[in-house]
């Protein structure tokens, strides 16, 4: 299961937020090395951008809780399909339309 999670943080002073950050970091490093994250960036200005590729809605929300313990922020998080799961959903509606 694919999902982008886009974070904004709290409007915390960023020098306050140094460690923090680095920690972000360390923890996001077994993750992508797993592929339990496919690539993450982060945001010119504050925050970061990550795809997950997980098991479950379950394993994506501790993602998430881990990683606003390290960093507290508010999440946008959007489900995707990758090209094979899109085409295969195209298929099926037209079929459904012919």
């Amino acid at each position: 299961m694919l999902f982008l999670v886009i974070s904004t943080p709290r409007p915390d002073h960023p020098s306050s937020l140094v460690d923090s950050r680095s920690r972000y970091w360390d923890w996001m490093r077994p993750l992508l090395q797993s592929g339990q994250a496919k690539s993450v960036y982060a945001r010119a200005g504050r925050g970061a951008v990550a795809l997950f590729d997980v098991d479950s809605n379950l394993t994506l929300h501790r993602f998430m809780n881990e990683w606003s313990d390290i960093i507290p922020a508010h999440f946008d998080v959007y489900p995707l399909l990758d090209e094979d799961s899109a085409k295969a959903f195209l298929a099926t509606q037209s079929e459904g339309a012919a």
